[in-house]
This record gives C-alpha cells, sequence and structure tokens, in this order.
C-alpha cells in the first residue's frame, strides 16, 4: 500500500518547487548532505526546529505553513498548457472563471453581465471538468484553487494577458483610491535580486490572504483589485542602442 504523505510535508514541498528550493540548494542551508535531505523527506521525521528552519529559509511563519497544508488540500495549484489553452480561447469562459473564482454566486454573473443562465451553467460545467471549481447542486460555486494558485509562466493566460489586457491595464493614471503604480530601477547583484524576489513572493502570499479575509464582506463592497508585480534584468531598448560596441569602449 502507498504511504500516505503527511500535509505539511506535501505543503512545504510545494512552496520549496514553487521557489525553486531544490534539495541540492536546501543542503548546505541544513548542513546536510543532498542523500540526507532526500531521506529526511521520504522519512518525513521532521524535528519543531527543522520545520522553523525551513520555513525560515522560506521566508514564511509556521502558522503559514499550517494554513497552506489546510488549504491544499484537493486544491490545484497550476493548470496544464492545454487547460490554459482552452481558457484563453474563450473569453466568456474565461470570464465566468475569473468570477467563479472570486466568489460570485451564478446569479450575480447572469445579473452583471451579458450571459444568459443556461450559457453560464455551460460554463460553469467546464470549468468543473476543468478542476477549477466544483458545481454544486443548485448551481453553487466552490472554488478549487490553491492559495499558491498561478498561471503557467509565459503559457496561455500569460500571453492573453500582454495581448488584450496589458496595455488597457497600465493605461490609467494610477492616482485614484486604492491604486498605485512604483517604478523603481537599481543595481542589484544576484543574492540582492534573490532577496528581493522573496520578498515579492510575501507579498503575493499576503495579497492572496487578504482576498480570503474579505470574501465575508457583503458582494457589493468588494472591488476587483489586480496586483501585477514585475521583476527582471533589463535595460530599456532606447538605451541599448546608444551602447558602444566591445572594441569602441573607451
Amino acid at each position: 500500500m502507498k504511504k500516505a504523505h503527511h500535509p505539511l510535508i506535501l505543503a512545504m514541498k510545494r512552496l520549496l518547487k514553487a521557489r525553486g528550493w531544490t534539495y541540492a540548494r536546501l543542503a548546505p542551508e541544513l548542513d546536510l548532505s543532498e542523500a540526507s535531505v532526500k531521506r529526511l523527506f521520504s522519512g518525513e521525521r521532521f524535528t519543531l526546529q527543522r520545520l522553523e528552519q525551513i520555513c525560515t529559509l522560506l521566508d514564511i511563519e509556521l502558522g503559514d505553513l499550517v494554513r497552506e497544508a489546510d488549504f491544499g488540500r484537493a486544491t490545484v495549484h497550476r493548470l496544464t498548457e492545454t487547460q490554459e489553452r482552452e481558457l484563453a480561447a474563450d473569453v466568456r469562459l474565461l470570464l465566468v472563471a475569473v468570477c467563479a473564482l472570486n466568489h460570485w454566486p451564478m446569479a450575480r454573473i447572469v445579473r452583471d453581465y451579458q450571459i444568459e443562465e443556461a450559457e453560464c451553467i455551460g460554463y460553469l460545467v467546464r470549468l468543473d471538468r476543468l478542476g477549477l471549481i466544483d458545481l454544486l447542486p443548485g448551481n453553487r460555486v466552490k472554488p478549487r484553487v490553491a492559495r499558491d494558485f498561478s498561471w503557467l509562466p509565459d503559457g496561455p493566460i500569460h500571453r492573453f494577458f500582454r495581448e488584450h489586457a496589458q496595455d488597457d491595464f497600465l493605461r490609467a493614471p494610477f492616482d485614484g483610491i486604492g491604486e498605485a503604480l512604483h517604478v523603481v530601477s537599481g543595481m542589484l547583484t544576484q543574492d540582492a535580486q534573490r532577496r528581493l524576489q522573496q520578498k515579492l513572493r510575501r507579498l503575493v502570499q499576503e495579497a492572496a490572504e487578504l482576498h480570503q479575509e474579505c470574501l465575508d464582506a457583503p458582494p457589493e463592497s468588494r472591488q476587483g483589485t489586480v496586483l501585477l508585480l514585475a521583476q527582471r534584468s533589463w535595460e530599456p531598448a532606447a538605451f541599448l542602442k546608444m551602447r558602444r560596441k566591445e572594441g569602441e569602449k573607451k
């Protein structure tokens, strides 16, 4: 009989994978060999001190790991390329998906958008088949995505955003209530870049936690809010054109 893994360990593995931590990278941080780390995870013999040590590396609290383990049961962390392609190919299906994942009841979707009830039910059935939601009796919707759910990097949804929504999103002046746009640049080492990425991941997690907290608020008091985070080594094309070639440098 296959061993049932502890939810805490499964949650830790998900977080390590999502943040690029391999056993080889983890080993020196824990003062262990890579083989010992593999045995540690396969045997699931973690002390409280070891759990806290790994949580520190992940820049999370132990309580965050416990909540992730509880929330991560039977939930979706990422779709396949094929599943994302199906969503991106039908903007009405994508609209219903976004509404459903934000806990909108079907009645509100039909009320606010030009989608008839029978059509909306059909879309919800497709989302149930994709594993994004559970369609319950009475056409009630239960989202199945985990707190760390993310779209595929450069996948169909990311490409859809770049082609159809990115310019529209960034065109605003960002001077309203609850709006902000910050552009910060600097010359960072690889270690500094890594630490900045950890802070951005923490902010993403906090945004997901705030989303969960707001679910109990009246639906009309909640507004669709998008947080766009980006970090990369980059030089504007206009600057690159002015660079001296290697042989021309003074």
